[in-house]
């Protein structure tokens, strides 16, 4: 990570801080959940925001800067959120209360994380700067992976790989609950929890000596 990126995302930040600049975007998280990616537009957003195009590319540069800063709006709320909780001394209930909130933060915040996560808005792509507002949630868990491995709870290996395969697999599962009809079929809070605790047992036990490599049998 370069400081370069870093003062664009902050700069960003500081040019929609202001009562248009939440405006807009409070307006583009509406219209985007009401009307779907096709309907961000930025004369729909400056609509809906009772202001001027202008403002929209004064403060976001236009489209693709006010898709970006919903971008990294919801990855610094989701971190508020887990920054937010309880921090106890047994690191893997800590890491249990931190799966939690993500899959709340997910299901109450459904246009912030098809943003975030599923490439909603075609043609849009996230700049290295807000990658790296993404991979600072990423570096956060790994941290409370660390945590639990420093402890003893887990067994000494990788805590950045360990925090990819927790995150891909509530990914998954979070977005199937969110995508599935007939969600009522099925018990998703308890398949969440359920799974998860499987992996990090997985995690708690070395493998042994040529499992890796029986894998791909």
């Amino acid at each position: 990570m370069t400081p370069e990126p870093t003062r664009s995302v902050t700069s960003l930040a500081d040019r929609a801080n202001d009562d248009v600049g939440r405006a807009l975007l409070t307006a583009a998280h509406r219209v985007l959940e009401e009307e779907g990616p096709f309907g961000l537009t930025v004369r729909r957003v400056a609509q809906a925001a009772g202001v001027s195009t202008m403002n929209v590319y004064s403060r976001f540069g236009g489209k693709d800067g006010l898709v970006e800063q919903l971008f990294v709006d919801g990855f610094a709320r989701l971190g508020e959120r887990i920054k937010d909780l309880p921090r106890t001394d047994d690191p893997l209930f800590d890491m249990r209360d931190c799966r939690a909130e993500y899959r709340r933060f997910a299901l109450e915040n459904p246009t912030y994380y098809a943003v975030m996560f599923d490439s909603v808005v075609p043609g849009w792509h996230p700049s290295p700067a807000a990658e790296a507002v993404a991979m600072a949630a990423l570096a956060s868990l790994a941290s409370q992976v660390q945590r639990a491995i420093d402890a003893g709870q887990l067994q000494a290996t990788d805590a950045h790989s360990v925090a990819i395969s927790l995150w891909a697999t509530s990914h998954g599962l979070i977005t199937l609950e969110m995508k599935t009809v007939h969600e009522e079929r099925f018990d998703w809070p308890a398949v969440y929890d359920e799974t998860l605790e499987r992996l990090l047992t997985g995690f708690r036990t070395a493998p042994a000596a040529g499992d890796y490599g029986r894998l791909g049998e």
